[in-house]
């Protein structure tokens, strides 16, 4: 796993708070055998409503398509627990490789940091001064600096925040347990041959 410092690239903006999961990807989208069938879906309902009411989702906007970066309102990630949600994201155009919101449901939050999403937050203040920015100019680079805790655009930053032991996962490069495991492959197996009965 790499470490992650720092995630800059383009943002867009999906307004609006209690934003949960099934919003993000309807469950129908939750039978594909693999991730890579989420491909395309995040926000599938919310856009097509928009569509039907002759408006369009950030996700629809051609402004935003190489984003990287998504801003949020509170709660963002609320509801079910799946990890179909930040799956997705991931695989939205460009790939959403951090999120900034003001604040996140709890698991929604560690299936993010499990994928090297980082999640951090920011007072509604400073958030609504990002997401403006954002809106008027889609083109400005955003910088989510994990060492300095700042999210900076243009000429501005703003101080953000997320559970420690997240953000030092992250600075390490150790935010996948699974990855963090099968490192191990060999201790596991000298562990396993001292087992009698244990079969590898």
């Amino acid at each position: 796993m790499s470490k992650i410092i720092s995630v800059s690239g383009k943002a867009v903006t999906v307004r609006g708070n209690d934003i949960d999961t099934d919003r993000i990807i309807p469950a129908r989208f939750l039978r594909c055998v693999s991730f890579d069938g989420l491909t395309g879906h995040a926000f599938e309902d919310d856009r097509s409503q928009l569509k039907t009411a002759g408006k369009s989702h950030p996700f629809d906007n051609p402004v935003f398509k190489e984003a990287e970066i998504l801003v949020a309102g509170s709660n963002f990630g609320c509801g079910s627990s799946r990890e179909h949600a930040p799956q997705a994201l991931r695989r939205w155009n460009r790939g959403i490789k951090a999120i900034v919101a003001e604040s996140f449901a709890e698991i929604f939050f560690g299936n993010c940091t499990t994928l090297g999403i980082p999640c951090v937050t920011a007072i509604e203040g400073d958030l609504a001064r990002l997401m403006n920015a954002n809106e008027a100019d889609p083109s400005v680079s955003v910088v989510v600096d994990l060492e300095e805790m700042t999210v900076t655009f243009g000429e501005e930053s703003i101080p953000v925040s997320m559970p420690e032991g997240a953000r030092q996962q992250l600075l390490a490069g150790c935010y996948d347990p699974t990855a963090q495991l099968l490192s191990a492959e060999s201790e596991i197996r000298k562990t396993a041959a001292k087992i009698p009965y244990f079969s590898w």
